[in-house]
């Protein structure tokens, strides 16, 4: 049957909370790096009103972090009073066009860095991140305490700032997801240990915010289905979890998978171009180590399109009272309808929108996929500069990453 003749409830109106968005589709909080000294940019506001132009239900800024000890980048949003009037004109483009806007806050923990968060980073415990590469220690409980409150004030801001919703991240190895995982929460108190006690943390940050969210602010939360490594938490544990975000009163739980420090391409699959990602490094030390053991460090995970779907199906049999939003692999209008005909509510997508911020207009007028072929440049590049397809820079490209690129894309 023609995917585009039966009846699909792609481009259907779905009320996430007390928001409602025009269509399933959400831009996932993809890193964007575009922001200028931890606040908005004019990058930033181009490039969500173009995705909000390009005809998605809600679009969401990235990786906005509650307070500055959460910093991995320069460029990566620091939520605070002083950009609130900054990130109003970006939600009011952003409504202008039509869509909804959210924000994605968090913390990054073991993977934050010195030069940006002014001390040493913090974590469940206290080791040293080897990725990053930093030492780091384990907070306190009144540190814990005033950070879960430092989320809840996040919620007030984002609400200043015009937003319909906010994304928490509780997944892929930042804070929140390094006291729930066993890999790094090594603690002996009442927040280590058992999984229940691994919760605690997370129930802390979300109690405080959904007493902020009040009733006019939709709230979800992105969470591992599992970390992707052996030591880490599998299927059983992120279920658990998300049936604890479920009863904490979340209006919708983002399914994801994967450890940036252990399993980074569980989370966005393929390979890891390793010349374009020294290529744009600074450090020249960093550049020399991740040339000689990158490949090793970023094992390649094949890719294929919905592939969090098997997994995600196994939520979706668990938690029946609230939506599951899928995100993983979707490239097509037919991928994108399978997830949805397996009863998911709502849609994210990263590459496919940043290959082609109008690509939810072009699946309404017939397209069937984006050309997308999942080189992971833009991955590689956002670690340094701000996340761009490869297709569509005017600057130059050095002969050497075109060829690791066309290499890729042939996989």
């Amino acid at each position: 049957m023609d995917i585009l003749k039966k009846e699909s409830k792609l481009f259907t109106p779905y009320k996430l909370g007390p928001v409602t968005l025009r269509n399933r589709t959400i831009r996932s909080a993809a890193f964007e790096n575009m922001a200028t000294d931890n606040s908005p940019s004019k990058m930033l506001y181009d490039y969500h009103r173009s995705v909000a132009a390009g005809g998605i239900g809600m679009t969401t800024l990235a990786y906005a972090s509650v307070v500055q000890s959460g910093l991995s980048f320069k460029d990566q949003l620091w939520l605070r009073p002083e950009i609130v009037p900054g990130l109003r004109e970006i939600t009011d483009a952003i409504h202008k066009e039509g869509a909804a806007a959210s924000i994605q806050i968090g913390h990054c923990g073991n993977m934050s860095h010195r030069a940006f968060t002014k001390c040493i980073p913090v974590s469940a415990s206290t080791g040293f991140n080897l990725y990053s590469p930093t030492i780091h220690r384990g907070l306190k409980e009144s540190e814990m305490i005033q950070m879960a409150k430092e989320f809840g004030n996040a919620i007030k801001l984002a609400r200043e700032s015009g937003f319909d919703c906010v994304e928490v991240h509780a997944g892929h190895g930042y804070l929140i997801s390094q006291f729930l995982s066993p890999y790094t929460n090594r603690r002996k108190d009442k927040y280590g240990g058992s999984l229940d006690n691994r919760m605690n943390f997370m129930r802390m940050c979300m109690n405080e915010v959904m007493e902020a969210a009040k009733d006019d602010m939709a709230i979800i939360a992105k969470t591992n289905m599992s970390d992707g490594f052996k030591g880490g938490n599998g299927i059983e544990e992120g279920i658990v979890i998300a049936k604890e975000l479920e009863k904490l009163g979340v209006h919708g739980i983002v399914l994801s998978g994967g450890f940036v420090s252990k399993a980074p391409m569980h989370v966005m699959r393929g390979s890891m171009p390793i010349k374009t990602m020294t290529h744009y490094m600074t450090q020249w030390w960093l550049k020399w180590g991740v040339r000689m053991v990158g490949k090793y460090m970023i094992p390649s995970v094949p890719f294929k399109e919905a592939y969090f779907l098997e997994d995600a199906l196994k939520f979706k049999e668990e938690i029946k009272n609230i939506p599951l939003i899928y995100v993983g692999g979707l490239v097509s209008r037919e991928s994108i309808e399978k997830v949805l005909d397996n009863g998911f509510e709502l849609v994210q997508m990263g590459r496919a929108v940043l290959h082609d911020p109008a690509f939810v207009n072009k699946l309404k007028e017939g397209a069937q996929r984006c050309n997308c072929k999942h080189s992971n440049y833009c991955i590689a590049r956002m670690y340094s500069k701000e996340m761009a397809c490869h297709c569509n820079l005017k600057e130059e490209i050095p002969a050497n990453l075109i060829k690791e690129i066309e290499k890729l894309e042939r996989l």
